[in-house]
């Protein structure tokens, strides 16, 4: 795993500084590409008003979308981590047998 780097984002036009390896940049990219998005429905809606009103309505909003994504005892994203984990494995293997032929 390589260090963790400084990345500059853009939320709400706001910039901030992140750190992150260079294998959680696109998840991180795309983290926030999505909460920009969301933060801009919220304000565009006209209700709320204030950035520190936004991003609480935000996380609000995004707290019950991850918590609905979970069916029973089971979370998607533990899923998703564990698929990940068997695709990597899957990869080794096949390039150590790409390696004796």
């Amino acid at each position: 795993m390589s260090n963790a780097k400084s990345i500059d984002v853009s939320i709400m036009g706001r910039e901030f500084t992140v750190a992150c390896t260079d294998e959680e940049r696109a998840g991180l990219l795309e983290a926030v590409s999505y909460l920009d998005r969301k933060m801009h429905d919220i304000r565009d809606t006209g209700k709320v008003v204030g950035i520190d009103r936004i991003a609480i309505m935000a996380a609000l909003n995004l707290s019950h979308e991850l918590l609905h994504t979970k069916t029973g005892d089971v979370d998607i994203g533990d899923y998703k981590r564990r698929i990940s984990a068997m695709q990597s494995q899957i990869d080794e293997a096949v390039a150590s047998q790409t390696k004796l032929l």
